[in-house]
């Protein structure tokens, strides 16, 4: 068992690390290519050949439970008043292998599609404008605030049929679910919190489904609760975590990528000027944006039984932590992986994942994305940082700003 050095391991937990995690995937790939870490409570890896072989191998590496790790390793008294969590993890499209995964995914996968995204463009150009209509005469806004969460808030909560208003709560939901998967070792007070606003999201989109089943509308809650295929209906339980996971999953790493990609220009002005020059090369553009600053920096999977990887014993039901941010800097795949490249082609990043777990909404953000920031570079002349002290959330399963004033 190669266990990470104390001094390093500490480290993962520190603001120093989620300020800029990149030197510490540097020491960490160097080490091992699978470490323990004390601090996460999982076994690390950090190479983008053996993420993309572990996201591949499902049969080793699962996702049924693999959001439960935290939650097993607390004491049995202080777990029975987090049932709900547990059972809301236990099942659904991210917590699943096939063939129940792959039910679940014919079910939402219509909806995604790129041919359906598309017909989104007008509408989400629509918002974009709309929301620069709102600070342009001000010459100054926070993008996070003003444009990168509200846009693909608004946009996920139209396609599911929620209402938009609600935005403010999704957001405060999302954040409290998600917590948990921020930090390192996780303790009953960090499992209530997320608890609390699971069961909020819950009971919020419970009574939306009961609506939707008593009058459908033409939008996914609609379909879902009414969807079969090959005869085969979502469970309640299956219903409920699955339009969890696409409200807070179908914002929050948008949000990021919108903000990320913005702060990197600015970050790299040559570039930004290269594609207000050049707007055609948004597309290779974004990419680089997802891999130099992925909006999500590690994924988890569960050991499905015991085996030996990479000259490490694992045991089943250890928790596989794979550091997506590591993998997207690794200098075997991608040359010169600290620096930014606009037109850096091929662009093998992991930012999605991969494989049957790739993400769902990647159509979407791919849509999303290039109609914010483009829109950004063309009607706002002069932007500029107004201030270099931008903050990191303190996370480390997302990577995004808390705020990113700028001027123009």
């Amino acid at each position: 068992m190669y266990t990470i050095r104390p001094e390093l391991d500490e480290q993962l937990v520190l603001p120093g690390f989620y300020q800029n995690p990149y030197p510490f995937y540097d020491q960490l790939r160097e080490e091992a290519r699978v470490a323990w870490s004390e601090s996460l409570g999982g076994w690390l890896v950090t190479s983008h050949e053996d993420i993309l072989e572990t996201l591949h191998d499902t049969r080793h590496f699962s996702s049924q439970g693999r959001m439960l790790a935290a939650f097993e390793r607390l004491p049995a008294d202080s777990r029975a008043h987090l049932r709900p969590f547990e059972d809301h993890f236990s099942v659904g499209l991210i917590s699943s292998d096939p063939p129940n995964h792959t039910r679940l995914r014919a079910l939402v996968n219509k909806a995604f599609a790129p041919r359906a995204i598309e017909q989104l463009r007008p509408r989400i150009q629509h918002l974009v404008d709309e929301l620069l209509d709102a600070v342009q005469p001000r010459g100054e806004m926070d993008i996070v605030r003003d444009l990168a969460y509200p846009l693909p808030a608004i946009v996920i909560a139209e396609l599911l049929g929620a209402p938009a208003e609600a935005r403010e709560d999704f957001k405060i939901w999302s954040e409290g679910i998600l917590a948990f998967q921020g930090t390192g070792v996780v303790t009953s007070e960090i499992l209530e919190h997320s608890q609390s606003h699971l069961l909020a999201m819950r009971a919020f989109l419970m009574e939306l489904l009961d609506e939707r089943r008593r009058q459908p509308q033409d939008d996914l809650l609609s379909r879902l609760a009414l969807a079969e295929t090959e005869g085969d209906r979502l469970t309640e339980a299956e219903l409920l975590t699955t339009c969890v996971t696409l409200l807070v999953a179908g914002h929050e790493t948008t949000t990021n990528l919108i903000a990320n990609g913005l702060y990197t220009l600015l970050r790299h002005p040559e570039e930004l000027q290269q594609l207000r020059t050049e707007p055609a090369q948004i597309t290779t553009a974004i990419e680089e944006m997802l891999r130099y600053e992925s909006p999500l920096q590690r994924n988890p999977r569960r050991v499905a039984e015991d085996l030996e990887y990479r000259g490490v014993r694992l045991r089943r039901g250890d928790n596989v932590l794979q550091m997506l941010g590591a993998a997207n800097r690794d200098p075997k795949v991608f040359s010169d992986p600290n620096r930014f490249n606009l037109t850096r082609q091929p662009n093998r990043h992991l930012a999605f994942a991969f494989g049957i777990h790739f993400c769902v909404g990647a159509p979407l953000a791919r849509l999303e994305a290039p109609i914010a920031i483009g829109t950004v570079l063309r009607r706002l002349p002069g932007l500029r940082l107004a201030t270099q002290a931008v903050e990191w959330q303190a996370h480390g399963l997302l990577r995004g700003l808390r705020a990113l004033p700028v001027a123009f």
